[in-house]
């Protein structure tokens, strides 16, 4: 015990001094543990527990280091945290401040996974959407025979749908052999599916358990299995957060075994029920129907009547139809006759002897009008020729040649016009004004 008269210490200076105290006897180092009560406040820390089998220990990744973590810090992951380890003094929480985060051991095979995952469905593996049959004819289970997940699917197929044809197709589910044996027993029911038709839904599935348990439903090559499988197929692998492969390339995912078989067939008590709901409905409208039809009966007998009523109605119908039509005869016969005097007056006007004579008149004057007319064009163009034979008198050459003038021409025809055109000796011919002459070259003057 101190003495009473020793200075006591406050909680800061405790706090502080345990600081020191780790931050320079620990150091930075690095801790693997698994991730639990991961927050993300509204600061952009991240807050969370690092533990092992048998203790835990607080951690805090401030936001300037956080935005350098890759992967995703997720409850269950195990990770390598790189740090130091402190008290926060204000609360004297010791704790370990990280600088940097890995995934480790099984983050390092979840990392894998995703990688994994990312690839096949960039390739379409997980584009598998094919509707099932509901309920499917022929329903092939693929698990294992002595596990619980093909208990929980028979008891609810019975309890929902006892009619249900189920046959189980063991193989195992987890280690080594599960995946080759899946695998094969997907080819093999695809090609027997020629033989049955009626097969036409596959059931993977089984129980939940860890990460390593349910690892042969992560395997490439039986997702891609899945994927070219011809019968459509649903996948039930563990339980609702746990999401393989394999559920990911089936055309259905369901959370669990229990719930594949709830997807895969009616319940039979919803059936009843709806049956029962359809019988009264239909007895509800049958029961309207012939109400309906009964108050139509009651209207129709109520509009009936008798066929005398019916004939007399007809008969003087036929008796107004025919005043009717009388009446339309006789204003018929009166415009007719009216047309027809009107046709004969137009005929007495237009006779054919009064046009004969008409026609006659008109062609005695313009026969005298074309005689009258022939005469004057015939004075006109005597007069219009004298015209001209004097204008042809004047201009004629004959005229010239009448005067005393003469052409020559030589043996071609030719007129000559200069004297150098013809050769001492030649003969040429000279045209008078009254008759020709042959005449011969003696002597040439230019």
């Amino acid at each position: 015990m101190s003495p009473p008269d020793a200075t006591a210490l406050s909680v800061s200076e405790v706090n502080r001094r345990a600081r020191q105290l780790l931050e320079s006897g620990i150091g930075e180092v690095w801790v693997e543990g698994e991730l639990s009560g991961v927050s993300r406040p509204a600061s952009g820390h991240v807050y969370f527990t690092l533990k092992d089998a048998s203790a835990q220990l607080r951690g805090a990744l401030f936001r300037n280091r956080a935005r350098f973590v890759g992967a995703p810090m997720r409850d269950g992951d195990r990770v390598r945290v790189r740090g130091r380890v402190s008290v926060f003094e204000p609360r004297g929480d010791y704790q370990l401040i990280a600088e940097a985060v890995q995934a480790a051991g099984e983050g390092e095979l979840l990392v894998a996974l995703e990688r994994l995952k990312q690839r096949l469905a960039a390739e379409g593996v997980f584009a598998n959407a094919r509707p099932l049959p509901c309920p499917p004819r022929h329903l092939l289970v693929l698990t294992s025979p002595t596990g619980a997940a093909i208990r929980d699917v028979l008891a609810v197929l019975q309890a929902r749908w006892p009619l249900a044809r189920v046959t189980l197709i063991g193989v195992p589910v987890q280690g080594r052999e599960a995946t080759p044996a899946l695998i094969a027993a997907l080819g093999l029911l695809n090609r027997q599916q020629a033989l049955d038709p009626a097969q036409d839904v596959i059931l993977m599935t089984r129980g939940g358990g860890s990460l390593e348990d349910l690892w042969a439903f992560n395997d490439e090559y039986l997702a891609r299995a899945i994927f070219h499988s011809r019968l459509p197929v649903m996948s039930a692998v563990g339980h609702e957060v746990d999401v393989t492969l394999s559920d990911l390339a089936a055309d259905v995912r369901a959370p669990t075994p229990s719930a594949a078989a709830e997807m895969l067939v009616p319940d039979r008590r919803d059936l009843e029920r709806r049956l029962a709901d359809l019988e009264r409905r239909l007895s509800r409208c049958a029961q309207a129907r012939l109400e309906r039809e009964g108050q139509r009966l009651d209207h129709l007998r109520a509009r009936l009547r008798h066929p005398g009523e019916g004939l007399a109605r007809q008969r003087q119908a036929l008796v107004a139809l025919e005043a009717r039509l009388h009446r339309a005869l006789q204003g018929r016969l009166s415009a007719e006759r009216r047309h027809l005097t009107h046709l004969q007056r137009r005929f007495t006007a237009c006779h054919p002897g009064r046009s004969i004579e008409q026609s006659a008149a008109r062609l005695e004057r313009a026969r005298s009008r074309l005689e009258q007319a022939v005469q004057r064009r015939l004075a006109k163009q005597h007069e219009r020729l004298g015209s001209l034979a004097r204008q042809l008198q004047a201009v004629s050459p004959l005229a010239v040649l009448g005067r005393g003038y003469a052409i020559l021409q030589n043996d071609e025809g030719q007129v000559v016009r200069r004297a150098t055109d013809t050769q001492p000796g030649q003969t040429l011919t000279a045209r008078l004004g009254e008759g020709r002459l042959k005449v011969e070259v003696k002597r040439r003057f230019t």
